[in-house]
């Protein structure tokens, strides 16, 4: 990949991956999502979503400046693309990185505005419609709030400025059906007006057939499938997304359960009685 202007909003070009002491998890791996995309990514728990959209945020080191690119700019190196608000990254932890500033606790003894009001640079009318949007009262104390409204707060921070890539995982998982379906709405309305491309990795179906453009199958760090919704041909003849992804899950789970019925030899442990003159045969038990 080089340095000349690209025609996808994210790229991943043979990365390989490994957190320390462990074995590789992404192994040359590749990925491109084009601008104005709505990417679902997909994958049971373990498959590496969470570490694939952390390492698209700049969170891992990896290889070389031309592995990951946002934005044609290297995801760890070129930290101005989370400091102009460009790459914005919304995670599950009650933390919000905004800008250069580092990471804030969403849960101490202070207010809903002193949090989103203590965000720089942020414009005053964005900040009206996403509190309006996302139905959240000022007054609200941090510490003594629910999950749900401690997330809306969270996700408001985290939207105020205007992003060009938004990584969201598992964001909504504690929003009501109402605030869940208006954010989706909202993010459609900024890919579709302004191009900006989301990756959003859930187990949360409801309603993303019609939502999504896109998708990527992760399985064991491996990319499995990738390809636009209105051609995935098991969805022609599903219900709905949910059943068609239910189906690729099982199957994945089968595949597994094989495995460690029958691994392959290189990784079966030897039994003591193996080599035993007492090891039981066919012509033992003819004579019990």
């Amino acid at each position: 990949m080089g340095k000349e202007e690209s025609s996808s909003s994210i790229e991943v070009s043979g990365l390989h991956f490994a957190y320390e002491g462990q074995p590789s998890f992404f192994a040359n791996f590749n990925l491109e999502i084009s601008p104005g995309s709505r990417c679902l990514l997909i994958g049971a728990n373990g498959s590496g979503k969470t570490t694939l959209l952390k390492i698209l945020a700049g969170k891992h080191m990896v290889g070389g400046r031309d592995v990951v690119r946002v934005l044609n700019c290297s995801a760890f190196h070129d930290t101005q693309l989370v400091c102009n608000g460009d790459l914005a990254y919304l995670g599950g932890s009650w933390s919000k990185t905004v800008g250069c500033a580092g990471e804030i606790p969403l849960q101490g003894d202070f207010s809903a505005e002193h949090m989103i009001f203590g965000v720089e640079g942020s414009d005053p009318v964005r900040i009206e419609m996403l509190i309006e949007l996302l139905d959240i009262d000022l007054q609200w104390r941090m510490h003594k709030v629910s999950d749900g409204q401690r997330r809306r707060v969270q996700i408001c921070m985290g939207l105020l400025h205007p992003f060009q890539v938004l990584l969201l995982d598992e964001v909504t998982v504690d929003l009501d059906v109402v605030a869940r379906m208006d954010l989706l709405d909202f993010f459609k309305e900024e890919c579709n007006q302004r191009g900006a491309t989301i990756v959003y990795a859930t187990h949360i179906f409801d309603g993303l057939e019609t939502w999504a453009t896109d998708l990527a199958y992760i399985q064991d760090g491996e990319l499995r499938r990738t390809e636009k919704l209105s051609e995935l041909h098991e969805l022609k003849k599903a219900s709905n997304l949910l059943s068609v992804v239910e189906s690729w899950l099982r199957s994945e789970t089968k595949q597994e359960k094989k495995k460690l019925i029958n691994p392959p030899a290189q990784f079966r442990k030897a039994s003591p009685f193996d080599t035993s003159p007492f090891k039981s045969s066919r012509h033992m038990a003819y004579y019990r």
